[in-house]
């Protein structure tokens, strides 16, 4: 079974009808989502003019049976550390949701799927590649 994690990102290029990615998404057979990623979401929406569709959108979305939504706990909070202390060692900083969502990753063992670098500077972290 593939399981994958998906960041925000990538989420907003299938809303936006990104061929690649959703040819991607098609493919996977369990999609993983973030709480974060949820957040990060609601708050572009509340900027934007089309907030009560958008929400529409991502309400289906998540309803899928493919989806499962992940909140934030005490076994993510132990990962973020983790890997908050690793970068701060080798000196490479990277977006804190996006820490956030790598502990997820870490903690339910999906592989990510994202188009930020910056994941790259997390080791052990397993990337989907397109």
């Amino acid at each position: 079974m593939k399981r994958v994690l998906i960041d925000t990102n990538i989420y907003s290029l299938a809303m936006r009808g990104d061929i690649d990615v959703v040819n991607a998404l098609r493919k996977i057979d369990l999609i993983g989502f973030s709480a974060i990623s949820i957040g990060e979401l609601l708050s572009g929406f509340k900027g934007g003019s089309r907030e009560s569709t958008n929400r529409e959108e991502l309400n289906l979305f998540l309803d899928s049976p493919r989806v499962v939504v992940h909140p934030i706990d005490e076994g993510t909070a132990d990962f973020y550390a983790s890997i908050l202390n690793n970068l701060k060692t080798s000196g490479t900083p990277i977006p804190t949701n996006d820490i956030w969502i790598a502990a997820v990753s870490f903690q339910h063992g999906y592989r990510l799927f994202s188009k930020d670098n910056h994941f790259n500077l997390i080791p052990g972290l397993v990337q989907l590649r397109e």
